[in-house]
């Protein structure tokens, strides 16, 4: 996917103009600001969580090396067989469990999705 190609699809996928212009080195560090966010606790909900889960998808559809970030992220999951959304085809890894911090209105909405106990 090309630099142009890439600020379409996000322009059509309602992304804000800041994102679609920041491009490949944007999405990488949106990325790695959310993983952060995971690592200090979350503090929003699953909605915005999954929102957050399909900029990942983003990040594999554009073929980009979000590895670092990725490990970060892994090993603040917990429940890992737990599917909590389908951001792309198949199953990555970030599709599945939840932050092991999870407090407030993530948890709170996890429990009543039935996806934590």
């Amino acid at each position: 996917m090309s630099d142009a190609e890439l600020a379409e699809y996000l322009r059509e996928n309602g992304y804000p103009e800041h994102i679609c212009r920041a491009g490949r080195a944007g999405l990488l560090a949106k990325w790695a600001a959310f993983v952060d966010e995971v690592e200090r606790g979350y503090k929003l909900g699953l909605e915005d969580y999954r929102n957050d889960l399909d900029l990942r998808a983003i990040i594999a559809l554009a073929g980009l090396d979000a590895a670092a970030d990725d490990e970060r992220l892994r090993r603040m999951l917990t429940a890992t067989d737990t599917r909590v959304w389908e951001s792309s085809p198949g199953d990555p890894f970030w599709d599945f469990g939840y932050p092991k911090n999870a407090s407030g209105e993530l948890l709170a909405d996890l429990k009543a999705e039935a996806l934590a106990g």
